[in-house]
């Protein structure tokens, strides 16, 4: 290995470990419901282009379609790695906040197991929770020991935090020219903590905390093929599709209650929800058209059944009762809605074989549309995001393959009631990719 690719290795290890001690990238009191803000499940490739993967094959590590995987060559090994810096707006009415987040947004490295047979082992977030936020005091009527009425205020302040990750090992297998499958099996596991507290202006009065916990892990099993074929002379076709199992969860949840005085703390009770969760199905399907290796078009649609999934719904002032469908959460109304989303992206390269630096760059833009997985106070949520970003080849004289990828993100949230929280997103992406020839570097030896 060269000088030049140690230095950004290490300039690499460096990066992931400053944004990995840092927050979760995430900031939006959104994450409050369900399992918080989904992870796009994409690389910082992927992302310059509206997030299409399903029929994509370009010899790149494409985790949303494990099928991919058999496209890599029997010499190639790939080493992924993304971080992200994020500037976020909240807005309702003439109330505003701005946050600034970072995060580690995967890990992944792929190789050739055999002829045909491609493996891809990798981290990935699957949902954060980060929130925290206080409504106005509101007047409680309190009388002294004398009679005369003496105002006490109350204040509710909410705060949160979590999140699931995923560690999974892919294959993808080309069953017959130009035909190919694959699958990630992935350990999903994490845990949040959500915390309300009502607080007093009177030092006499106990402060009522409610903790909602849980702690999760179970499988997650997606599966992918892909078809390619070529309509003439440089032009070519692939067609993709994804499914994702849905089950349940079997793993608790827990609401504990607790009043705090001065000095005393006595917990109330403890509520428990057994087998309180469960994953929706997905399925996608996607078009991509290459014309002579340089310019890339791809469109893909998925849909993920949310509605109807099993969530704990903890009642107020009640021992464990739970409705998997019902939005009379104890501390909010909302319930899971069905995830759509359509996504349209392409990539243009001068010259992917040329000797000069600015042909081999990569020219990517997307955008996408989507109708997120939760709905709050009866309103339906809207989503939608434009990309951009460029590929940067890492030259030097081992090889002109490895890239630097930087992806711009415009994402907006709308709620339809005028009364809820608007957010709006600038998010950089930064991804390293390796493509090294270190299998055909040990047969020279």
């Amino acid at each position: 290995m060269t000088k030049c690719n140690k230095t950004i290795f290490a300039l690499l290890f460096m990066m992931i470990a400053g944004v990995a001690a840092a927050q979760n990238g995430v900031n939006s009191p959104y994450t409050r419901y369900g399992f918080g803000q989904l992870s796009d499940q994409s690389t910082t490739a992927n992302r310059g282009m509206g997030g299409i993967s399903y029929g994509l094959r370009n010899k790149l590590i494409n985790v949303g379609n494990p099928a991919s995987y058999s496209a890599i060559d029997s010499i190639t090994f790939l080493f992924d790695a993304g971080i992200s810096l994020q500037n976020a707006n909240f807005s309702s009415g003439d109330l505003k906040m701005n946050a600034k987040n970072s995060s580690l947004d995967y890990i992944a490295m792929q190789f050739r197991l055999r002829r045909k047979v491609g493996v891809t082992i990798g981290l990935i977030p699957f949902s954060n929770i980060s929130y925290s936020f206080s409504g106005d005091g509101k007047e409680v009527p309190n009388t002294d020991e004398s009679g005369s009425a003496s105002p006490t205020y109350s204040y509710e302040s909410f705060s949160g935090d979590g999140g699931l990750h995923q560690v999974f090992l892919g294959v993808g297998v080309e069953l017959f020219k130009n035909f190919s499958v694959g699958a990630n099996i992935s350990y999903l596991y994490g845990d949040y903590t959500h915390t309300i507290t009502n607080t007093y202006s009177n030092s006499s009065a106990w402060s009522n905390i409610r903790n909602y916990q849980a702690d999760i892990s179970t499988y997650k099993l997606d599966l992918g093929a892909q078809y390619s074929f070529r309509l003439k002379d440089k032009h070519a076709l692939t067609v993709g599709a994804v499914y994702s199992l849905g089950h349940e969860i079997g793993n608790d949840a827990y609401k504990i209650q607790q009043m705090e005085g001065s000095s005393t703390v006595v917990q109330q009770h403890v509520d428990t929800i057994s087998n309180a969760f469960e994953l929706p199905q997905k399925i996608g399907v996607g078009l991509t058209y290459v014309y002579d290796n340089r310019l890339t078009v791809g469109l893909d649609y998925s849909l993920q059944q949310w509605s109807g999934m099993k969530y704990p719904h903890f009642r107020a002032n009640s021992n464990s009762d739970f409705d998997a469908t019902s939005s009379e959460s104890d501390y909010e109304q909302w319930k899971f809605n069905n995830l759509s989303r359509i996504s349209l992206g392409a990539e243009y390269v001068p010259n992917p074989v040329g000797r000069g630096f600015f042909q081999r760059v990569r020219y990517r833009l997307g955008a996408y549309y989507s109708t997120p997985y939760i709905q709050v106070k009866n309103s339906d949520m809207r989503e939608f995001g434009i990309e951009g970003g460029v590929a940067i080849p890492i030259m030097n004289h081992y090889n002109n393959r490895s890239l630097l990828s930087i992806t711009a993100q415009y994402i907006n949230v709308s709620p339809k009631g005028s009364s809820l929280i608007k957010e709006n997103y600038l998010r950089i992406n930064i991804g390293f990719t390796f493509n090294e020839d270190w299998f055909k570097k040990m047969l020279v030896q």
